[in-house]
């Protein structure tokens, strides 16, 4: 196996994909809550594009337990962005973990990853339609 062989995962493109047990729901979830809309479709699924990434919401006989977060999305203002989801009707999540706690669905998380240069996070979760939790996040530097 050469190096490039090794490397051929690094350099691929990710993208999430995400269970609907009732698809049209969750296209008027991510419309009418996130201001989202599809890219494309084909017979059970639509493609969102948010930035240079992608996510995929896929019909399922099955769903996500919702225990952990699926689906992360890194904002530059976090407060104004859950605001404006909350008033699209958005329910934010109240956590009290070891480690950090939410105060008005906002959590403070000491440390992150160094390659992103932040010293923390803000962050907040909340459920799409179909129980998928989903995660906002703000480095902070």
């Amino acid at each position: 196996m050469n190096a490039d062989d090794r490397n051929t995962l690094a350099r691929a493109h990710v993208a999430t994909r995400l269970p609907a047990q009732d698809l049209d729901r969750a296209r008027r979830f991510y419309a009418e809550k996130l201001a989202l809309e599809p890219v494309d479709e084909r017979p059970g699924g639509l493609l969102y594009r948010c930035g240079t990434t992608e996510f995929v919401l896929f019909e399922s006989t099955g769903a996500s337990p919702g225990t952990f977060t699926q689906m992360a999305l890194t904002v530059d203002d976090i407060e104004a962005v859950v605001a404006g989801l909350r008033g699209r009707g958005v329910i934010f999540e109240e956590v009290d973990a070891p480690g950090f706690r939410t105060e008005d669905g906002i959590a403070d998380i000491e440390g992150n990853y160094p390659s992103k240069g932040a010293r923390g996070e803000r962050a907040a979760w909340f459920r799409d339609s179909e129980g998928n939790l989903l995660g906002i996040g703000e480095p902070v530097l």
